[in-house]
């Protein structure tokens, strides 16, 4: 019955029926079998509604629409515009400058928004058109800008992380209970926050290095602006402040255990409208449109949730948690084997499916086991982080390659994008290995900042 539930998963996926109802109906129509079979427990669906209510009652979750709205508002607002017209004055007359500054932008708006998708279209309408002007190679600069718009995974906050620290948090209870620690320790998305900024600055940094390797080896790929608007100081100023100012806000506050990841969410959103009714575009914005694309990303979200939620408790109805955890313990190379195998099917199924359904199907499944093996769970948090950054790049559902693909010009063929991605999935990969071979990347900060 569970290869018969996997199956029927991964069927329902491919034939590109909404997420949400596949998981759902998958789980009642094994659910439903399993009970006309006489082998599977109806006191699992009896669950169901207490585990609705709970995802209702999650203060933790309701920083995904907040952050949403931040970083949409950004996006709409032109502030993101701005920030990369000012960057590119700053570094546009040296060789590789203007790709630098698609990078330096991607991290700042990923500091202060963690949306992807809002990112990668802000860059490719604004940058692509001047580096492919200025005869910049599509690959290079394609590759750049979805890299760059990926930071968002990664460089905290960020939604995946906020959703993984929900989930994680829910899984290391459950190892605990099951080792008979009745008074268990939590995981919170403060930790992963605290434990994703070092690896995500190790990835700006080596993404950095590429785009001026390639600058230096082969200038004519990424050649200097020939003609740069000077700004000034003042004006450089207005562009970078919002950016800056979101960070100290929302990054800080919640670094600095001044606010919950909930709490620095809604100072974002509301600092976000601020600024933009500071710079006189809150009237371009339409407010309307903004709560509409904040609804429908959320609403997206929450129906994976609730579909995962029936998913994993039909999944536990018929022993699948037990049997993953015995099937982790067994493989060879013991706690390593077993992390191996899961970063391999995490970075495996990105090829093919969403981060989000990643988060919500998989990570309960593994999560318990990994944990009850003594896993570090902010590290293995911060560990899936990175690997599911590769799904928005890898061929051929990479969500970064399909937005860039939809506002990139003409001239630009999907080969292009395809293959100017690669170089960054590898840099990912290293600094995946750089986290897994030095675990103080990932666990030093948060047990300096809250032991």
């Amino acid at each position: 019955m569970i290869v018969l539930l996997v199956l029927g998963l991964f069927a329902g996926l491919a034939s590109g029926f909404p997420v949400a109802f596949v998981l759902g109906g998958v789980a009642l129509l094994a659910a439903g079998l399993g009970l006309l079979m006489g082998n599977f427990d109806p006191s699992f669906l009896e669950a169901f509604p207490n585990r609705l209510f709970g995802v209702m009652g999650n203060e933790t979750l309701v920083a995904v629409p907040l952050f949403v709205f931040m970083g949409v508002m950004l996006e709409r607002s032109r502030i993101a515009e701005s920030l990369l017209e000012a960057v590119a004055a700053l570094f546009g007359r040296v060789r590789g400058g203007l790709a630098v500054a698609v990078l330096l932008v991607g991290a700042m708006l990923a500091a202060s928004t963690g949306i992807v998708g809002a990112t990668v279209v802000a860059m490719g309408l604004i940058s692509l058109p001047t580096m492919l002007r200025h005869g910049y190679c599509p690959r290079l600069a394609s590759g750049t800008i979805c890299a760059s718009g990926t930071l968002g995974q990664i460089i905290p906050p960020s939604i995946v992380l906020v959703l993984l620290g929900d989930q994680l948090g829910n899984a290391y209870q459950q190892a605990q209970l099951k080792q008979g620690i009745y008074a268990p320790e939590t995981v919170s998305v403060s930790d992963l926050f605290a434990g994703a900024l070092v690896p995500g600055l190790a990835l700006v940094a080596l993404y950095l290095a590429y785009v001026l390797w390639v600058a230096w080896r082969q200038p004519e790929r990424a050649p200097a602006l020939k003609e740069t608007q000077s700004r000034s100081l003042a004006q450089l100023a207005k562009a970078i402040l919002p950016a800056l100012s979101l960070i100290a806000l929302v990054l800080g506050s919640i670094l600095g255990g001044y606010a919950t990841a909930t709490e620095a969410a809604a100072v974002g959103a509301v600092g976000a409208t601020l600024f933009a009714a500071l710079y006189g575009r809150l009237g371009a914005v339409r407010l309307f449109e903004v709560g509409r694309e904040t609804v429908k990303v959320t609403a997206m979200v929450f129906a994976i949730l609730v579909g995962a939620a029936l998913f994993s408790l039909v999944f536990r109805g018929y022993g699948g948690d037990d049997l993953v955890h015995e099937a982790l313990a067994s493989l060879p190379g013991g706690k390593w084997g077993a992390i191996v195998a899961v970063m391999l099917l995490m970075f495996l199924l990105g090829f093919v499916i969403d981060f989000i359904e990643i988060v919500f199907v998989v990570v309960p499944i593994v999560g318990p086991a990994l944990l009850a093996l003594g896993v570090d769970p902010v590290w293995l948090g911060v560990m899936m982080a990175v690997n599911l950054q590769t799904s928005f790049l890898t061929p051929p559902f990479g969500f970064a390659l399909f937005y860039l693909r939809g506002v990139a010009p003409p001239e630009v063929r999907t080969g292009d994008i395809y293959r100017g991605v690669v170089p960054f999935i590898v840099i990912q990969l290293l600094v995946l290995a750089l986290v897994a071979t030095f675990p103080g990347l990932a666990t030093a900060l948060p047990e300096w900042l809250y032991g």
